[in-house]
């Protein structure tokens, strides 16, 4: 009981943190560093996190969950029509597939400005549709050292997540993952496959009762 209450705790931090800070910048940083600690203290074990979650967002159950996912993804594909993001759908699950190019500069983690308005899309059917939770997964191609490229991945996967933080997304419903070079999804031996490589995912994942 006392280590939900501590999760309790930080959860309120965060939220107080979010009321301090006056840029999107601070706002995300103050957030990242209180829900990290949050995430840190529910638990490794992924069905006891859904449950701390589960608590935040509410949950769904039998075949309202599919009907939600359906409605959720329209939404995602009106909403993002035109700006290069995949949503790709599996089962109640849904991915949104963000290339580099349209995401961050090379090497870089800090968001292009070009992409502010469509993850501002992706803030807005996200804080309507709550029922949901978020696992942000950075990846990136092989050039360079395998450990730069581990750091990079989180820390672009940490940008996204503080700036939908920024655009009042619950924190705890958030997940960040860095996979640096590990799971490519074309060939790093050409220029476009190296493309492709370099990308976030947000894996959106309904919260089921």
């Amino acid at each position: 009981m006392k280590a939900y209450q501590s999760v309790l705790a930080l959860s309120v931090l965060a939220l107080a943190l979010s009321g301090c800070q006056t840029t999107n910048t601070g706002k995300g940083a103050a957030i990242g560093a209180a829900t990290g600690a949050v995430l840190g203290k529910a638990t490794g074990n992924h069905k006891d996190k859904r449950i701390f979650i589960g608590a935040a967002i509410g949950a769904l159950a039998g075949a309202a969950i599919g009907d939600y996912m359906d409605k959720q993804e329209a939404e995602f594909r009106d909403a993002l029509a035109g700006t290069g993001v995949e949503v790709v759908r599996d089962g109640n699950n849904m991915t949104l597939v963000m290339p580099s190019n349209i995401t961050f500069a090379s090497n870089q983690a800090v968001i292009s400005g070009s992409f502010f308005n469509t993850l501002d899309g992706v803030a807005q059917v996200m804080n309507k549709y709550d029922k949901t939770y978020l696992n942000i997964i950075g990846h990136t191609d092989s050039t360079g050292a395998a450990d730069h490229n581990q750091r990079l991945s989180e820390q672009r996967a940490m940008s996204v997540r503080n700036y939908l933080v920024s655009k009042q997304v619950l924190a705890a419903r958030l997940q960040v993952q860095g996979m640096g070079e590990s799971q490519p999804i074309a060939s790093n031996s050409t220029e476009s496959g190296k493309a492709q490589n370099r990308r976030v995912e947000i894996q959106i994942i309904p919260n089921q009762a």
